[in-house]
């Protein structure tokens, strides 16, 4: 009987679990970067508009998600994926 090969969706939704149960918090650009692809990912393009100035936080999330733009979501489902488990190694 032969494997069932996991698809991007099942690979992602196991990385988002690893992802919060890492040992070490990423670092700021990594959990940018970790988020831009997951909105991406599950939502699509980035849609609204930019926070406010003094919303440092939110327009950081809004920059790293609108960088990702045109990202199909199964490519950015990979790009999580592969982020997640660069991460897991730094952690090991």
């Amino acid at each position: 009987m032969a494997a069932k090969k996991s698809s991007a969706a099942d690979k992602f939704n196991e990385a988002k679990s690893r992802v919060e149960k890492l040992s070490k918090r990423p670092s700021n650009d990594q959990l940018l970067d970790l988020y831009a692809f997951y909105k991406q990912a599950t939502e699509g393009d980035v849609a609204g508009s930019r926070p406010a100035m003094l919303d440092l936080k939110g327009r950081a999330k809004f920059d790293a998600w609108a960088k990702r733009k045109g990202l199909s979501k199964d490519d950015a489902m990979k790009k999580y994926v592969a982020l997640a488990e660069k991460l897991e190694a730094e952690t090991a």
